[in-house]
């Protein structure tokens, strides 16, 4: 059997498209509930991805273009390419950034576009929604030129019982069809694909609450790298080049 077949999930990517479109309405108000975690993504994901003016890069899935402003701040001759699936998000982020670059994908596991486009690829919080993550991480390859940089976020398995209870209590846009996969298993599907992991990295080990007390997490979480305390840690970050 082959490991594309053995990670499929159980549902497809159009229940994932339908979810994102179901919540693309409210997706700005509940994410701004939580501004400081919300944002810390793409601060992180900026600092991994050693850009360069000429560069392309394919940001993928883009949700409401937030990663723009961030990307181009970090280096503003900079092809970005925003590829998102749901129709709904595409259209809050044209609001938020007129101009924006976006492309409409259908499924994540074949992309459209040739091989070798882009030199730096950024994929945050997607991997624990599509429907088979070997192949997306098949197709990143593919796409990636032979130099590509693969930043890669998601939460560890350890974040499903904190989310359920953040829901239960707070509500939010939910995240719809998903399996959040440990930092083992991730490492794992990054190997059989291709990628070659240089940096790996648990953070936001209290996400919410005082300041002080995130601050305090964050210190933690940063001298516990590679133990069971950064496994706590809502966002995972990994930091890939091709082999």
């Amino acid at each position: 059997m082959k490991p594309e077949e053995i990670y499929q999930n159980p549902w497809t990517d159009g229940d994932v498209e339908a979810h994102w479109d179901s919540v693309a309405s409210i997706y700005l108000t509940e994410n701004r509930k939580v501004e400081k975690a919300h944002a810390q993504r793409f601060i992180k994901a900026v600092s991994f991805l050693d850009l360069h003016p000429g560069q392309r890069l394919l940001n993928i899935t883009s949700r409401d273009g937030g990663a723009e402003p961030y990307l181009k701040n970090a280096c503003n001759d900079l092809s970005v390419l925003h590829a998102e699936i749901s129709e709904g998000l595409m259209q809050v982020a044209s609001l938020l950034y007129p101009g924006i670059r976006q492309i409409k994908i259908a499924t994540y596991s074949q992309l459209p576009f040739d091989d070798g486009s882009f030199e730096r690829i950024l994929s945050l919080e997607t991997i624990e929604h599509v429907e088979n993550p070997v192949r997306f991480l098949q197709e990143l390859y593919r796409v990636g030129t032979s130099d590509a940089r693969l930043v890669l976020s998601c939460p560890p398995a350890m974040s499903e019982i904190p989310y359920r209870i953040y829901s239960f209590l707070f509500g939010g846009h939910g995240e719809g069809p998903h399996r959040f996969p440990s930092s083992r298993k991730v490492k794992k599907w990054l190997r059989i694909t291709g990628w070659k992991l240089i940096y790996h990295e648990g953070t936001l080990l209290i996400p919410i609450g005082p300041v002080w007390l995130q601050k305090a997490g964050e210190m933690i979480i940063r001298k516990s790298q590679g133990t069971f305390i950064s496994e706590l840690g809502i966002r995972q970050f990994y930091v890939c080049e091709k082999q």
